[in-house]
């Protein structure tokens, strides 16, 4: 299959999803996002939680940051 007829395929979702302000890349960092949950819900420091993420997955802290507060938003409603 070729990369076209995967996003044609799937061009329904992607368009819910990109209206929804998804990005593609978000789903590589779906488990960041799962740990993040789970040490804050265990009473950890957003700091230290931010600092292990950060080090665990191999990106700055900034983009833990960044990627905390888009995943966490919530979805733009579709226009169809």
């Amino acid at each position: 299959m070729k990369l076209f007829e995967a996003l044609n395929f799937h061009r329904e979702l992607l368009n819910r999803l990109h209206a929804s302000g998804a990005r593609i890349d978000d789903v590589c960092y779906l488990d960041l996002y799962e740990d993040y949950s789970r040490m804050v819900k265990n009473g950890d420091k957003v700091s230290y939680i931010v600092a292990v993420l950060s080090e665990r997955h191999s990106i700055c802290v900034r983009t833990v940051y960044s990627l905390v507060k888009r995943l966490s938003a919530e979805c733009m409603p579709c226009t169809a």
